[in-house]
Parts: C-alpha cells; sequence; structure tokens
C-alpha cells in the first residue's frame, strides 16, 4: 500500500464515485483499482467543470474529487479552481505537488502558495500519516458551511512510496451537518416579513443547496410574497409560479425591476448578496434588509443586512413560516400584479421568440428548446456573455436544478463541463448546455470526452461567427482588424470527435433537430446542434436597471 492507496481509500469511504482528471496522478490508478471512476478530460480545467456541474446538480449530496499532476498540469486547473470558488461550488481538488525535496525550489508551481486566495481551504500534505485527516478534513469543509473548493497539495513521493497499512483504522467518514437559527432572530424576521407592505425574497443557491425549494414555496405562499431567483439560484423556485418574478442576473424581466422599486423589505435566503455587473442591483435606500445565510463573512458584504440570520436555508423558512399568519386579503393584488407584468413582458418579446428571420434569432432557439424538451427531467445550461443574457430571462424550470445559472465569474466554455457533470450525477435526465463560437474555441475539444466517457449530453451551438456586442466595445478594432470575428465548422468538428451532430439554417428544424439529439443520447451518443444564429443585440437589460444602485 502507497499513499496514493491511503487517498483513494479514503475518498471511497467519503462516498466519491468519479474522479474528473488528467494524467499523471498516483490516485488515478489507486482509485480505479476500488471501483473508483476516473473520467479523463483533454484539459485539466475541464476536470474541476465536470466536478463542478456534478456537485451543483446533487446540491452538493455528491462530491467528486479532482487530480491533477504536478508542474503543468496543477498550473493549466487554476481557472477551473477559480471559477469553483467565485461561484461557491464544493469540490475537493487533489493537486498533486513536486517531490517533497523538490517543493521550495524556484520555479516549481506551489498549488499551496497560488490557490490561497481561490479557495476555501487550502494545505499542504506533507507525510503519509497526514493524509487520511487531510481528506476527512477536506470533505468536512465542502460539506458544511459556505461551499467551495478544498485543495489538498501532496507531494508526489508521499503519493507514490510505501504507506503503513494501518492509516485508515477508524477513518472518520465526514458528516453534513445542518445549522439551525436563533428563535430570537427568526422571530423578529418573522414580525418584519408578517407587517412588510412589499416585502420581496431573492433565493440564492443556498436554497438549493439545502434542499429548501418546496419550503420555500409554502413560505412565499403564506404570506403572499414574490420571489425572485439570483443568477446562481436559478430554478431555486418553480419558475412558472404566480409568484415567481423572474431570475436576477444582467438582464431580468420587468417584473423585477417593478417589485424591486417599490419594495420596503428585501429578504434574501441562501444569498450571499453579492455585487456584481452580472447581477440585477437591490435598491438600498429606506429599505430594509434581512439575510438568511450560513456564512458570517456575507453578512453587510455588499447590502445593509439589519437582520442577518445564520441559518441552513430550510432550517429557518421552516421557522419563519411556523411563525407567521396567512396574508389574506392585504396582499391580494401581487399576484394579478406579477401576471400583468409578466404577460407585458412577454408579449413584448414574443416576436423574438417565434421569429422566422435568418439568420436565425437565439430567441428562437430557446423557445424551441423550452417546446421540446422535458422540463421535469432536464438539465439546462447557459454559457458566458449573450447566451447567458438571452437565456435566463425566458427559460422556465420546473424542477430544482433544472437549470444551472452561474456567473459571478464568466469562464467562457463552462457550460460544456457542467452538464457533462450534470449527465454523470443523473445519467436518466437530459443535460443540455447552450453556448457560442467563442466559448466553444476555449473547449471544443472536450466534447470528445463526451463521447469517449460516454457521457451523452447535447450541445446547442450558437455560431454567429461574432463575438457577440463586441462590435460595439471594440469598433476600430473590428472594423480594421476583424477582432470580433470567429469562425469553423463546428458540426464537421463534433463528427470527426466521433458524436452526432448537424446543423440549422431553417429556424423551422430547430425542434426537429434537438428531438434527433435527444434521441442520439437515449441511444449513449453526445450530440451537437449547431445553429446558424444572427449577432443578436436585442437583451432584455431594463433601462432602470442601474438606477435601483443609486436608489
Amino acid at each position: 500500500m502507497n499513499g496514493a492507496d491511503i487517498v483513494a481509500a479514503a475518498l471511497k469511504a467519503e462516498g466519491v464515485e468519479i474522479i474528473p482528471s488528467f494524467p499523471f496522478h498516483e490516485v488515478i490508478e489507486s482509485a480505479s483499482k476500488i471501483g473508483i471512476r476516473p473520467i479523463i478530460v483533454r484539459q485539466e480545467r475541464q476536470a474541476l467543470h465536470i466536478a463542478d456541474g456534478y456537485a451543483r446538480v446533487t446540491g452538493g449530496r455528491k462530491v467528486a474529487a479532482t487530480a491533477v499532476q504536478s508542474g503543468p498540469g496543477a498550473e493549466n486547473a487554476f481557472g477551473g479552481v477559480a471559477q469553483c470558488y467565485g461561484d461557491n461550488v464544493p469540490v475537493v481538488h487533489l493537486a498533486e505537488g513536486y517531490s517533497y525535496a523538490e517543493q521550495w525550489l524556484d520555479p516549481n508551481f506551489s498549488s499551496l502558495v497560488a490557490l490561497q486566495s481561490i479557495s476555501k481551504h487550502c494545505t499542504f500534505v506533507p507525510t503519509a500519516e497526514r493524509l487520511p485527516l487531510a481528506v476527512s478534513n477536506a470533505f468536512s469543509q465542502v460539506r458544511n458551511g459556505k461551499p467551495g473548493p478544498v485543495v489538498l497539495e501532496m507531494p508526489e513521493d508521499i503519493l507514490a512510496n510505501p504507506a503503513p497499512t494501518d492509516l485508515l483504522e477508524d477513518y472518520p467518514v465526514s458528516q453534513r451537518l445542518v445549522t439551525f437559527p436563533d428563535p430570537t432572530m427568526v422571530s423578529q424576521i418573522a414580525k418584519l416579513l408578517q407587517g412588510a407592505n412589499n416585502p420581496v425574497i431573492v433565493a440564492g443557491q443556498g436554497v438549493l443547496y439545502s434542499g429548501a425549494s418546496e419550503a420555500l414555496v409554502q413560505l412565499a405562499e403564506k404570506l403572499t410574497i414574490p420571489v425572485l431567483s439570483t443568477l446562481n439560484g436559478k430554478s431555486a423556485f418553480p419558475e412558472e409560479h404566480p409568484l415567481y418574478l423572474g431570475c436576477g442576473g444582467q438582464s431580468q424581466s420587468d417584473a423585477i425591476i417593478e417589485f424591486l422599486k417599490t419594495a420596503d423589505v428585501i429578504c434574501g435566503i441562501g444569498t450571499s448578496f453579492t455585487e456584481s455587473s452580472y447581477i440585477t442591483p437591490y435598491p438600498r435606500k429606506g429599505r430594509t434588509y434581512i439575510q438568511v445565510t450560513n456564512c458570517e463573512a456575507d453578512i453587510s458584504k455588499g447590502y445593509p443586512i439589519k437582520w442577518p440570520l445564520i441559518s441552513d436555508a430550510r432550517a429557518a423558512i421552516l421557522a419563519i413560516t411556523e411563525l407567521v399568519s396567512p396574508a389574506g386579503s392585504a396582499r391580494e393584488s401581487v399576484i394579478p400584479k406579477i401576471a400583468n407584468l409578466q404577460e407585458e413582458f412577454q408579449s413584448k418579446w414574443q416576436p423574438l421568440l417565434t421569429s422566422d428571420e435568418t439568420p436565425i434569432t437565439p430567441y428562437r432557439v430557446i423557445s424551441e428548446l423550452m417546446n421540446t424538451i422535458d422540463r421535469e427531467k432536464s438539465v439546462v445550461t447557459h454559457d458566458a456573455g449573450a447566451p447567458r443574457d438571452q437565456i435566463t430571462p425566458f427559460y422556465r424550470s420546473l424542477i430544482p436544478h433544472g437549470y444551472m445559472g452561474w456567473g459571478k465569474t464568466t469562464q467562457l466554455g463552462l457550460g460544456l463541463g457542467l452538464v457533462q457533470g450534470a449527465k454523470l450525477a443523473r445519467p436518466d435526465f437530459t443535460c443540455v448546455n447552450i453556448m457560442g463560437d467563442a466559448a466553444i474555441g476555449m473547449v471544443g475539444m472536450d466534447f470528445e470526452t463526451s463521447v469517449r466517457e460516454k457521457i451523452p449530453t447535447t450541445t446547442i451551438m450558437l455560431n454567429n461567427g461574432i463575438m457577440g456586442l463586441y462590435s460595439s466595445k471594440l469598433p476600430e478594432a473590428s472594423k480594421e482588424y476583424e477582432v470580433n470575428h470567429l469562425g469553423g465548422n463546428y458540426t464537421d468538428l463534433a463528427k470527426s470527435l466521433g458524436g452526432h451532430a448537424e446543423r440549422v439554417v431553417d429556424p423551422v428544424e430547430i425542434s426537429s433537430a434537438l428531438k434527433r439529439a435527444f434521441q442520439k443520447n437515449e441511444e449513449g451518443e453526445a450530440a451537437l446542434v449547431e445553429v446558424i444564429t444572427r449577432e443578436e443585440t436585442r437583451i432584455p437589460y431594463h433601462p432602470d436597471r442601474d438606477l435601483l444602485r443609486k436608489s
């Protein structure tokens, strides 16, 4: 038995089923011997992205470990760790380090040094004797408190060399613990919500991680409080519910803006209230803020929180719901107002959602996807840039985790890894990512990972030959040097990598192409549907969005 065998056995005890990785790493072989499946990617960053999607879609109930080799492998994984940190995703990252004697030689890369600022916890394991507790501690950290990546740097010689066989005796398997709310604060928050004139609930991804969607519906219905989701919290609340306002990303529905304008109490549940250009801002003046979070560092980080509550989201919601009374007629106008605003918003954009224009508008693709896919048994995600802002206001998820929203950091290409991870966690679901030609340029070769590893996902690739919206941002560079232009036949690329692929140029063919792709998925094949689209500059950026920041 060597150090890697110790780590693999600990991973098995923790319930790990997959290790997205790229050789060489000693744990890959050791894990394979005991039935933990390695998923070999084409670039190390993708390993983290797969583990990311795997954790998100299970609400952290399943956690993957990633493994990369010392030096260039650990270096290439940096971006993937950063993405997990930015979006608070629980992943255990096993970064192989140089041998113990070479650890501190310049310019040898040190994950311990380099990843401190982008991980929940980052540690160096100096001896084989420390390996079991290091793994146990890592899983305790990813399963409790604010989610985030935990990094274990382990020298290659510690992993390769013989280790004592008794190190795993009495291994302490980590537990997921629930933090319960302070009763006094719960009572005050319940009174505040009960007596508010125009309260709004902001549902973050903490609702998803705590499995609190059903409880949130009960609270919202009891008090007739409208609910919007954060970008990361999208699908935390059923998106065709009459109290749902929409997803508060960089783009958003009109209902979100109108209700935030008049809100007197803003109650964030499972959200850090992080300020970002990719997140709808909230008004400050004259508003009372409630924040339910599992991390004390979130309180008043971005907004003035008068009523904080450190708690698991579900536990807090249940406690508050028990103390409040039904709103009755006091808020009877809320649901009709939401319905009117949503109908007006949908009517305004319906011509694009049903447009027959060619090149095809992405909105028609979104509409066809919603009408074709089984939204009760699917997972969908966007990619960075224009696809995110076009999709999130219109795609309506019906189940928790039915849509994976992301965007506190916006790495092009993340969506492909997310749905690969989602499919590994939920093999009976249809898993779809929507990406542009800039995004596929970052990770396109990992479509072959889906083919080789038999991860049958569908990629909808919006090909407009342009880096969307950059023509106006870089006018001279675009005009003189065409820096905004991209090119490629991605259908041919996907076919050459062994997957099913077809190109769509007529909007009436979108649905049938998707059905064929989904059928191929059921048969075990990865699929790509390349849609020739226009550069779509019409995006629902509400004119009053930035005014909220000043109000």
